[in-house]
């Protein structure tokens, strides 16, 4: 569904994302992790289109995507859920998710409304339509990001660090709610809060200073030395002994 080809990104003399190739199928949930500064949000950027990319090829469902604008790339199925969500806070609940099914997939009256209550009900707001945004409660906020999301006809979601200022018991229902988006979606996920990733991710790949060091099944690349190094200090030439 999504097939990333040595993407790079500079600015200026720095190169923040360095020839990143990776590949997501649907159904399939890619967690994305390295410390800060390591790239990731960069690499989020030249996904949507956000920032241009100064290399490299991104293909979205075999089609070439590289040098299309954001609105375009959203309307071609790629959509984005924040850390801090950017809801429209002076509507309800119901029209900012209809705000997207009408833009991206066109839908208009009675296919709009049925479409917008499918996406609410899959997040859970769906008894919480006629509430205004601003008012919700910040899990309730998060679970309207990932409805707008949804709502331009998505078959790719960008999770950038979805679970940040959740509660242990709020985590765990956002995990139920992504497994329940990574049946029928590809899911990029970067994530600080590991076992989110853990519980819903087929693989894991680590960035550090823009490049890829590993991607693998979750356990092994958790486990791995190089993961020490980065987040514990641990010498990778230490962990032989342990």
């Amino acid at each position: 569904m999504l097939e990333v080809s040595a993407i790079k990104k500079r600015y200026g003399t720095k190169t923040v994302v360095d020839t990143v190739s990776f590949t997501v199928g649907t159904s399939e949930c890619l967690g994305v992790i390295g410390p800060n500064g390591a790239g990731k949000t960069t690499l989020f950027n030249m996904l949507d289109g956000t920032a241009r990319m100064d290399g490299g090829r991104i293909l979205l469902d075999g089609q070439d995507i590289s040098d299309a604008p954001q609105h375009a790339r959203a309307r071609q199925g790629l959509g984005r859920a924040y850390q801090v969500p950017r809801t429209f806070v002076g509507l309800s609940v119901y029209e900012n998710v209809l705000a997207g099914v009408t833009h991206g997939p066109g839908l208009r009256g009675a296919a709009a409304a049925a479409r917008t209550m499918e996406i609410l009900e899959t997040v859970g707001l769906d008894a919480k339509a006629a509430l205004i945004a601003g008012g919700l409660p910040l899990m309730d906020r998060k679970r309207l990001e990932l409805a707008k999301a949804m709502s331009v006809g998505t078959k790719v979601i960008l999770l950038d660090e979805i679970a940040g200022g959740l509660t242990e018991g709020e985590v765990h229902a956002l995990i139920e709610i992504v497994a329940r988006l990574k049946q029928d979606h590809t899911i990029l996920w970067i994530e600080h809060i590991a076992h989110a990733l853990m519980a819903v991710a087929d693989r894991i790949m680590v960035l550090h200073f823009g490049e890829k060091l590993i991607e693998g099944p979750p356990a092994e690349v958790m486990d791995s030395a190089i993961v020490h190094e980065i987040y514990l200090g641990i010498a990778v030439d230490d962990t032989a002994d342990t």
